[in-house]
């Protein structure tokens, strides 16, 4: 898969994922990905973005950095949500907040294989 078909593979990926469109998932995700080196496969990856929709009703992943060299992705996603209570061991309780994650993909077959994500707590401690 060439960059410019990874890239809008990878748009498509996030604009699924605000649509919250679960039943499409598949489509991008591989059966047995990682996530951050634990295998959950595309069952857990679902659980996991479930759960963060439920506990940040408001989410939205925006990509504000996007750098491909297949099968790799890096990605910097800003969010401004609002979550319910807590939010990485943090007491956010409905307070609007501005954060970035920086990710790493990598595909296989034109589906996502591995996660590496690391979210900017730092920021989200500074706004508290």
């Amino acid at each position: 898969m060439d960059e410019t078909n990874l890239s809008e593979l990878y748009r498509g990926y996030i604009a699924c994922l605000n649509r919250q469109d679960w039943a499409n998932l598949g489509r991008f995700v591989g059966d047995k990905a990682t996530h951050n080196g634990k295998e959950i496969g595309l069952a857990g990856y679902r659980q996991m973005l479930e759960k963060d929709f439920r506990e940040i009703p408001d989410l939205h992943f925006e990509i504000q950095m996007l750098v491909c060299e297949p099968p790799f992705i890096a990605s910097r996603l800003q969010f401004a949500c609002t979550p319910e209570s807590m939010f990485l061991g943090l007491h956010i309780d409905g307070r609007k907040v501005t954060f970035a994650e920086n990710v790493f993909y990598e595909f296989n077959e034109g589906k996502i294989q591995q996660v590496w994500s690391v979210i900017d707590k730092g920021a989200i401690e500074a706004q508290l």
